[in-house]
């Protein structure tokens, strides 16, 4: 064992479970490559300065839960705590909102690194899968992503979830919907810390998950109240465009999420099988992120899922995926003439596409046929100096037990024949 194990509130990935986590992201990428959205990769960590203006100062997500340092240049950076911010500065940095072609939409999939206390499903280290629309006041492109979001996830063959939707309202009607709640927050009976949060952004104070807090929040004013006719509009736009796509949702009237540039439509993907902590993933409509963070003005929307989460909730659910075994052939050589023959026809097999191993270490027999059993491979190759003198090799079922000669130059014919 080694001296040093993974930090607290982080994971390793390793075979076999890793597969889940590799089919769960092909899964929810699959239907934005099928889109138009296109892959994009974006530092680990940024300027801090990018998440303050971005995230919010005054989320738990800047204030208390990100990682920030100074390099020795001086420079103040932070891990990303989250995918959009990144994304829509790596986009106006190259200049894709430029020419025309809007929305520019954009998938990326990668760790993100949030310093909370650790528990089950909630690391300091996560993964997610998310996806950008940029540019483009388009109820469809809102839909759009909701449909794709619950393609995958029903893809996956998760049935146990909810899509929660509500909308924010935007800068003309948020405002006046923001001293109403003042005004009524103020006369609760809260903490100094959520005092304060009233005081910068007191949409977050609904979205508070203690106790003592929600009792309080009954008879708070309803931001659905407060929308302008063009928000509802936009909102009842969306509603329409899901309905007609046979995706259920619900309404929810207090979802706020944790983020502070989302406007109009915000949703978020909840899998009760989970607990309290139920969410999966969610995303929302940010049009005035641009902005905030020094570009022009274009309205987007996108969503981030969380690949740990999900593969949770297909626990949850007892839904198994259907992996294919990361070897379909064993190549077992019997002496130092077979190895040499057999590792030739291995390198040709995987240049046919097929999935190979090789026995090495020099391992006899049964140890190597056990090696062959464990990696799941369906057939070995097997060879000794008879074999090799009669210009053959044996190629065995590991599924029946049935073991055929086969003509050293057919291999690769046979080998893919008999996998069909």
């Amino acid at each position: 064992m080694s001296t040093f194990q993974a930090p607290k509130g982080t994971y390793d990935l390793l075979p076999p479970d890793s597969a889940t986590y590799l089919a769960v992201r092909e899964a929810i990428s699959a239907p934005l490559r099928n889109s138009g959205y296109g892959y994009i990769e974006t530092p680990g960590f940024e300027n801090v300065e990018l998440f303050a203006r971005g995230v919010g100062e005054s989320t738990d997500i800047v204030t208390k839960e990100m990682y920030a340092f100074e390099t020795k240049g001086g420079d103040k950076l932070a891990l990303r705590p989250e995918g959009t911010a990144s994304v829509l500065r790596a986009a106006l940095e190259a200049n894709l909102h430029k020419g025309g072609n809007l929305p520019v939409k954009l998938w990326y999939s990668g760790s993100y690194y949030r310093y909370e206390r650790p528990q089950k499903g909630r690391y300091r280290h996560f993964s997610q899968v998310g996806a950008e629309a940029i540019g483009a006041e388009d109820p469809a492109l809102d839909a759009e992503l909701i449909i794709l979001a619950d393609q995958a996830y029903r893809s996956l063959g998760l049935r146990n979830f909810r899509i929660l939707l509500n909308s924010l309202g935007d800068k003309e009607c948020r405002p006046v919907y923001r001293a109403a709640l003042q005004e009524f927050l103020r006369g609760l009976d809260l903490d100094d810390d959520t005092r304060r949060r009233v005081d910068i952004n007191p949409l977050r104070v609904l979205d508070d998950k203690r106790e003592a807090v929600r009792k309080q929040l009954t008879g708070a004013p309803a931001l659905g109240d407060y929308l302008c006719e063009a928000c509802k509009a936009y909102h009842e736009q969306v509603r329409e465009l899901l309905t007609a796509a046979g995706v259920a949702f619900e309404d929810d009237a207090n979802l706020v999420r944790g983020l502070d540039y989302y406007t109009r439509t915000t949703f978020e993907f909840v899998h009760d099988g989970l607990g309290s902590q139920s969410a999966v993933g969610g995303g929302g409509r940010y049009d005035g992120l641009s902005e905030m963070i020094g570009g022009p003005a274009l309205p987007s929307v996108g969503w981030a899922l969380g690949v740990d989460r999900t593969v949770l909730a297909l626990e949850a659910e007892g839904v198994t995926l259907d992996i294919p075994a990361a070897t379909a052939v064993y190549a077992v050589p019997l002496g130092e003439e077979a190895r040499r023959v057999l590792f030739g026809q291995v390198t040709a097999l995987r240049k046919a596409g097929i999935a190979t191993d090789f026995a090495f270490g020099g391992k006899g027999l049964k140890n190597a046929m056990k090696s062959a059993n464990r990696s799941g491979a369906r057939l070995a190759l097997v060879a000794g100096e008879r074999d090799l003198a009669e210009g053959v090799v044996q190629l065995k079922n590991l599924e029946s037990g049935e073991q055929t000669a086969v003509p050293l130059d057919t291999v690769v014919d046979e080998v893919r024949r008999t996998l069909g």
